[in-house]
C-alpha cells in the first residue's frame, strides 16, 4: 500500500514481491503534520497527516471483524480510502457497484453472502495508538471485484488482484507524472476528482494513486463548478483533475476561473478533440485522456488535443477480432474480450472504431451508433444527446434508430429536420424524443435499461 512514494514498476509487471516497494511501513514522504509538503490528504479545509490517515486505517482494521466481502458505500473519498486500505490488511475483498441506486446494492449483497456494508456513518475515525502494519497482501489476493455499469448489458463481475493493482497503478503514475509541466515533474501531485472511488476509473485515478504512487489527494467529491473551483484552491500545485468528459464540458462552458491546473484526466466515455483543445486552453493544463475498462483496467492513453491515436502501455497486447478486442497483459489472469473495434498501428497506437453491436444495418445502409450520437449532439441547441436501438416491437420488425436529446426551447421535430440534413434519411431516430435531461450514472454513462424506461415513459405519454 503505502510504498516509499511509489508503486511496482514496468520492470516488475507481474506486481511481484519487491521488498523497496511493497513495504506497508510509512515511507519516507509520509510523516506527520500539518503541513502541505507532508499531508496525505486534504479535507473540509484542513490537510490529514500520515500518522492521522493511518492511526484511522488501524482503527477501522480493529472494527473490521468477520470474513465477507465489504460493500464500500463512503460518500466522503478520504474515509473510503482509509476503509479500502483497512480492508486489504483484513484480507477482505472490496465490492464495487455497478451503481448506487438501490435496486444495484441490494442485488450485489444477495449476491455475496456474508459481506458487509459500511458507509461515512459506520466508519467515523475512533483515535487509536500510531500501529502501522508491516505485512502487505499477496500479488493473488483478490482487492476488489468490479461490476460494470450496465450500459451494455446486465452488470458482469471482474475480480482485481492486487498485484495487478500494484503494475497498473505504476503506469498510471508514470503517465501523469510524464504529463506534468518540466519544473514540477518533481514535485508530488494532487488530485481532486469528480468521479466516485467506487468504480474502477475512481479507484483507480483516486485511491490506488495515493495509496501506491505518492499523491496527495482532496478527500471531497466535488459536483458544481465553483465546488470544484474551491476543491482545487485547498491543494497545493501541481494539480490533477479527474473527471468525464460531460463534467469537463460543463465545466468550461460554466465559465468559472479555476486556479491552475497541471493535468486533466478524462475517460469513461470518449472525449473530442474540440473539447480537449477548449479545456486546455480555459484551465492552462495538459488534457491526458484513458482508454480502460473494469475488465482491464488503464491500458493505453492519449494527448486527445493533439492525437487522435491511443497508445498502450508497455506490455499491453491487443488483437482485434469480429466481436471486438482481445486484451492480454503479464498481470491479468486471462485475456480480456472488450467490445471495442480497433485498428491497429505500427508504432503499438490504435485507433477506436466503434463498438460491437454498435453498427446498425437499416435498408442496406450501415451506420455508428457513436457517429450519429456525435453528430445529432453537435447540432446547435442540442445540450446532450443519445442516439441507440430499442429493442424490436415483434419478430422481423426492422429495428430503427430511437434518441433521447436534451434541447431546451427546441422541438423534436425541428432537431428531426435539422439532423436529416446531415445524415440518411433512414438514420433519422424514430422516436426522436426531447426530454430534460439524460439518465447517466456518477461517470457520465448511459445504462441501457435506463435509456428503455426513459424512451417506454416517453411513448406512453
Amino acid at each position: 500500500m503505502p510504498l516509499r512514494g511509489r508503486a511496482v514498476t514496468a520492470a516488475h509487471p507481474t506486481g511481484t514481491r519487491n521488498p523497496d516497494v511493497l513495504n506497508l511501513a510509512p515511507p519516507d514522504w509520509l510523516q506527520p503534520g500539518n503541513d502541505a509538503a507532508v499531508a496525505f490528504a486534504a479535507d473540509t479545509g484542513a490537510f490529514i497527516s500520515a500518522t492521522d490517515f493511518w492511526s484511522a486505517v488501524a482503527a477501522l482494521r480493529v472494527r473490521l471483524t468477520g470474513q465477507g466481502e465489504v460493500v464500500n458505500l463512503c460518500e466522503s473519498r478520504l474515509r473510503f480510502v482509509q476503509l479500502f486500505a483497512a480492508a486489504l490488511l483484513r484480507r477482505r475483498t472490496t465490492l464495487l457497484p455497478a451503481s448506487h441506486a438501490p435496486q444495484a446494492i441490494a442485488e450485489l449483497i444477495g449476491a455475496y453472502p456474508g459481506c458487509v456494508t459500511l458507509g461515512d456513518a459506520q466508519t467515523a475515525a475512533v483515535a487509536t495508538e500510531d500501529v502501522f502494519p508491516t505485512a502487505e497482501p499477496p500479488p493473488d489476493f483478490v482487492a476488489a471485484i468490479g461490476h460494470t455499469s450496465g450500459s451494455t448489458g446486465r452488470p458482469a463481475a471482474y475480480a482485481k488482484a492486487w498485484g495487478g493493482f500494484c503494475a497498473t497503478t505504476a503506469l498510471n503514475a508514470e503517465a501523469i507524472r510524464a504529463t506534468l509541466p518540466e519544473s514540477t515533474a518533481s514535485q508530488r501531485p494532487w488530485i481532486v476528482a469528480t468521479v466516485p472511488p467506487q468504480h474502477m476509473y475512481g479507484l483507480e485515478m483516486t485511491v490506488l494513486l495515493p495509496l501506491l504512487a505518492g499523491f496527495g489527494i482532496h478527500g471531497g467529491r466535488p459536483l458544481m463548478p465553483a465546488d470544484v473551483a474551491a476543491a482545487l484552491g485547498q491543494v497545493p500545485p501541481p494539480r490533477v483533475l479527474v473527471s468525464t468528459p460531460v463534467h469537463l464540458r460543463t465545466l468550461v462552458e460554466s465559465g468559472v476561473t479555476f486556479p491552475d491546473v497541471a493535468v486533466v484526466v478524462s475517460a469513461t466515455a470518449p472525449l473530442s478533440q474540440r473539447l480537449a483543445q477548449q479545456l486546455e486552453q480555459h484551465m492552462h493544463a495538459s488534457l491526458l485522456e484513458m482508454f480502460g475498462s473494469t475488465e482491464t483496467c488503464v491500458v493505453a492513453t492519449r494527448r486527445t488535443a493533439q492525437q487522435a491515436r491511443w497508445h498502450t502501455y508497455p506490455g499491453i497486447e491487443l488483437e482485434p477480432i469480429e466481436s471486438g478486442t482481445l486484451v492480454r497483459a503479464p498481470w491479468l489472469p486471462r485475456e480480456q474480450l472488450l467490445h471495442d473495434i480497433v485498428e491497429l498501428h505500427d508504432d503499438r497506437s490504435f485507433t477506436v472504431i466503434g463498438r460491437h453491436g454498435d453498427l446498425v444495418e437499416i435498408a442496406g445502409k450501415r451506420a455508428s451508433l457513436a457517429d450519429l450520437t456525435r453528430r445529432l449532439g453537435g447540432l446547435p441547441g442540442v445540450e446532450d444527446a443519445v442516439v441507440f436501438q430499442a429493442p424490436a416491437g415483434r419478430e422481423g420488425e426492422i429495428r430503427r434508430c430511437a434518441a433521447l436529446v436534451v434541447a431546451p426551447g427546441h422541438s423534436a421535430r425541428e432537431i428531426a429536420r435539422r439532423f436529416r440534413e446531415q445524415v440518411d434519411a433512414a438514420f433519422v431516430p424514430r422516436p426522436l424524443v426531447v426530454v430534460p435531461s439524460l439518465p447517466r450514472n456518477e461517470l457520465g454513462k448511459l445504462p441501457l435499461n435506463q435509456l428503455l424506461r426513459l424512451l417506454a415513459e416517453a411513448r406512453s405519454r
